[in-house]
């Protein structure tokens, strides 16, 4: 995965970057489910929720290897000759089930163009609410105008402010996540064993509610998992599919995304956790406080009355890039039911910013559960799809595994796939044009 990234930065004119997918891919994971999604997985599940959130993020990261190199395999291009391609693209050319992607198409529009959005935005109303008491209107008037000109630039505008804003939030509360561990160091082991104990009922042993702590623990893990890495539900190979992969292999991306998946949950949901479970502020008395209240009391706890304002700021970058690379993703899928045309994106674009502005001014438990419900019917569509197309994806891996152990630039050539060939669009993976781009790329 990492060994990838140091080629990762150039592009064609047909596809972004392979570091501008994983970061459009970032921003969409990267939101809310981290700050707001954590603190909601620890208070209704428990910490041991924490536990199960790692086990969804090790089996997710299969799922996104083969779903982003599924979608590099066969996108296509739209009527602008640029890349395009996700679950969508590869159940119609794969399974040859153009129903099943268009099934996938509606739940996803539904669930990234419009619910999802009304999430970011309600935490964004939330967090500034509690930090600087903005009225959420206002606040919501100000994500639609921010929102729309960057939406209205298309895919390479989203993936530009995601390469530039991702990374640098990212890693500034990954160092703060640090200061506050460093702070409680004689707490991290009592935290560890509080996430363990409670994801496998062993503090609940002697009440008798075993069953009912670790199931709590377990869905709530698994939902507030799947919610801020996404893996399996067919989001990020939206982006993944726009990429023009280097080495130029579809599993190339495949392995950057897995990345993605790593760094969202592994790492940045496990900051969240340590921040809230070091501060102590669930020693004590929080039922009026939950989601971005309770990660900004915890930060607060920890390093003064700048750690609520830090994390509105957070929240507002992370849950903001949230929301244009989700409408990416649903852009993609609006030029597949239109048969990579793009006259009705218009209408869509100002449909998505009238949900941003709902999501600012609704109350939390209904957007949650709006939320819930599409991942869940995406999530079920995207499963079936890899699942009958995984031999493929094994395949694919297989091939680029030995070119690796050849000691080659893993290249695919669609002609060492006759099987494939006549799945795939034409002039995307002809020997021709990957030799073109391996010897541009060895020029540079």
């Amino acid at each position: 995965m990492f060994g990838i990234l140091k080629n990762s930065t150039q592009a064609d004119k047909s596809g972004i970057s392979s570091f501008q997918a994983l970061c459009t891919s970032l921003a969409a994971r990267v939101g809310t489910g981290n700050l707001t999604g954590v603190a909601i997985a620890i208070t209704a599940g428990g910490p041991g929720a924490i536990f199960w959130m790692w086990v969804v993020a090790l089996l997710g990261m299969a799922t996104s290897f083969i779903e982003c190199t599924l979608a590099q395999l066969y996108k296509t291009k739209d009527d602008q000759g640029n890349y395009r391609g996700g679950p969508s693209y590869y159940m119609q050319k794969g399974l040859k089930q153009r129903w099943m992607g268009v099934l996938f198409s509606i739940f996803l529009i539904i669930a990234f163009g419009l619910v999802f959005n009304a999430v970011q935005a309600n935490s964004i109303a939330q967090a500034t609410a509690v930090a600087f008491d903005f009225n959420p209107l206002y606040v919501g008037i100000v994500l639609v105008i921010l929102s729309g000109v960057i939406i209205f630039g298309g895919l390479r505008s989203v993936a530009k402010v995601a390469e530039l804003v991702v990374p640098i939030m990212a890693i500034a509360y990954l160092l703060l996540a640090f200061w506050v561990v460093g702070h409680h160091i004689e707490r991290l082991p009592d935290v560890f064993m509080l996430i363990f104990r409670n994801a496998f009922g062993l503090q609940e042993a002697a009440g008798g509610a075993v069953g009912y702590g670790v199931a709590q623990a377990m869905t709530q893990g698994i939902q507030r998992g799947l919610f801020s890495n996404e893996a399996g539900m067919g989001s990020a190979p939206n982006a993944a599919a726009s990429a023009s992969p280097y080495p130029p292999h579809p599993a190339s991306q495949g392995y950057v995304q897995m990345l993605g998946v790593f760094m969202d949950t592994i790492v940045i949901c496990s900051a969240t956790a340590i921040i809230i479970l070091a501060s102590g502020v669930l020693d004590g008395p929080v039922e009026q406080v939950n989601g971005i209240e309770l990660t900004q009391l915890a930060l607060s706890s920890s390093v003064g009355s700048w750690g609520s304002t830090f994390i509105a700021i957070a929240i507002f970058f992370f849950a903001f890039t949230s929301i244009i690379a989700n409408y990416a993703y649903a852009e993609s899928n609006m030029i597949f039911l239109e048969n990579n045309h793009t006259a009705g994106l218009f209408i869509f674009r100002l449909a998505a910013l009238g949900m941003v502005m709902f999501g600012a001014l609704a109350e939390m438990p209904l957007i949650w559960k709006l939320a819930d419900l599409s991942m869940g019917l995406m999530a079920i569509t995207n499963l079936i799809a890899i699942l009958l197309l995984s031999g493929v994806a094994f395949k694919l891996a297989n091939d680029y595994n030995q070119q690796r152990r050849d000691g080659k630039v893993p290249t695919f050539d669609i002609n060492d796939h006759p099987e494939l060939k006549k799945q795939i669009e034409d002039g995307i993976w002809e020997k021709e044009s990957v030799e073109q781009w391996v010897s541009k790329e060895v020029r540079s």
